[in-house]
């Protein structure tokens, strides 16, 4: 792998092709081993990122600066 980080979009794509592979069944044992290996990795990444979003968006910016946070359950209402 590329010391390059990549975005979202391109490593969910490289997820994306991770799965294909394994789901053809047309890969060595070792080969789809390491292939699930950096696709467990990379879900995990993609996850932690994609929470990360969330929890940016997620937030309301009074005009003061305040910022709260929404509540998961009624995003038209803050968290108190």
């Amino acid at each position: 792998m590329t010391t390059k980080k990549n975005n979202f979009e391109e490593e969910l794509t490289q997820l994306q092709k991770i799965v294909n592979n394994l789901e053809n069944g047309n890969v060595p044992l070792e080969d789809a081993l390491d292939e699930f290996q950096a696709g467990v990795k990379l879900s995990r990444d993609l996850n932690k990122r994609l929470t990360e979003a969330e929890e940016t968006v997620a937030k309301l910016i009074d005009s003061d600066g305040t910022e709260h946070k929404l509540d998961p359950n009624n995003a038209a209402a803050p968290e108190e």
